[in-house]
């Protein structure tokens, strides 16, 4: 990542992991308040594909920011892995955004934890992506490689409800949907998936056509 950014990682980065602390914090508090002891506030907590994408994203401008030596570091520091993140994190803005923020109205500090892991980190961390990410190694193929993310969440989501009958969103509720509405509602946030990383692979190679034609030299 070039160095001038790095500072701008550190602080998203920070800003990051302040969130998904203090998001930990409001769950725990929530379902000790309701008398189910803390450790299922930490297993609600690691349900939802908000944090679950917000903890990989804080990891990956941790290592661009040049805290994440070694192989897990640089793991974190590779294109293709920043553009399946902001693939990610820019469907958790949307469908909260335009599917779940109506559902419930949060109050004080859990106002500040949604708009910060909904708002401020797709924003924050879409922008690194665009300031500092090299394009040069994306392929298109690797669009099909970056589903594997939100199909195994979603695996990991029924799994989960199948033990406790706890979903985490309403689209995914099997209880009350079926399996079969279930599944074409997965499908249909999967093409959105695909939608929004082909989109992004494309503003790539656009950034990379401009970026060779201000350095080509001038013909005489």
């Amino acid at each position: 990542m070039p160095n001038r950014y790095r500072h701008f990682a550190a602080f998203s980065a920070l800003l990051g992991w302040l969130a998904l602390t203090l998001q930990l914090l409001l769950s725990i508090q929530l379902t000790i308040a309701n008398g189910q002891g803390a450790m299922a506030g930490v297993w609600i907590y690691f349900g939802f594909f908000t944090v679950l994408t917000n903890l990989l994203v804080a990891m990956a401008l941790t290592a661009a920011a040049g805290h994440g030596p070694g192989t897990i570091g640089r793991f974190f520091r590779r294109a293709d892995v920043h553009t399946a993140l902001a693939m990610s994190i820019i469907i958790v803005c949307a469908i909260y955004n335009l599917m779940l923020r109506q559902l419930w109205h949060p109050h004080g500090w859990q106002i500040v934890a949604d708009d910060a892991l909904h708002m401020v980190m797709p924003l924050l961390f879409v922008l690194h992506w665009w300031l500092a990410v090299p394009k040069a190694t994306l392929r298109w193929v690797q669009i099909a490689y970056w589903q594997a993310y939100p199909v195994a969440y979603f695996v990991y989501a029924l799994a989960r409800g199948a033990l406790n009958h706890w979903y985490p969103y309403p689209f995914l509720d099997v209880t009350t949907l079926g399996y079969l509405q279930v599944l074409l509602n997965a499908c249909a946030v999967l093409l959105v998936f695909v939608v929004v990383a082909t989109l992004l692979l494309a503003l790539g190679r656009w950034q990379l056509r401009r970026h060779a034609r201000a350095t080509a030299p001038a013909q005489p």
